[in-house]
């Protein structure tokens, strides 16, 4: 199974979690002091919204899958269509640890492949800025 996932940074995350409950009909599975998450069937998506970015509007988008053979498939199919692919794994970030990995399309829009295998305490440092940092940039 594969979900879509999309993380958007917000201004204000007690306005954006009561918009986002009343149109998803349904609380956050994750609720944090600067994250939440709904981790919805119907639509089948990840949806995350955070307040720990400085540009408002879409953080990134993903994909989240259930076992390494698809994150593996995924990664592959990205690396044969020429995608700069930076692997992370054991990262912990927004409060799961996961497995990932960071592309960007064409017009430069971050993409996340990832497994996530269980919560973190913590936000977590992990992110695509430390992932481009280690590497140098992503492109598409």
């Amino acid at each position: 199974m594969k979900r879509l996932h999309v993380h958007l940074t917000v201004s204000d995350l007690d306005k954006a979690v009561g918009f986002y409950g009343k149109l998803f009909a349904a609380g956050p599975t994750i609720l944090e002091p600067d994250y939440a998450k709904w981790q919805l069937d119907d639509p089948m998506i990840n949806f995350a919204i955070s307040s720990r970015g400085e540009e408002l509007g879409i953080n990134h988008l993903g994909i989240e899958v259930d076992d390494d053979t698809a994150l593996d498939e995924i990664e592959a199919r990205l690396a044969a269509a020429g995608a700069d692919v930076i692997e992370q794994r054991s990262a912990s970030c927004c409060y799961a640890k996961s497995d990932k990995s960071w592309t960007s399309d064409p017009d430069g829009v971050f993409w996340e492949t990832f497994i996530s295998h269980g919560q973190s305490d913590t936000f977590g440092e992990d992110s695509l800025a430390a992932a481009i940092a280690a590497r140098g940039n992503v492109s598409g």
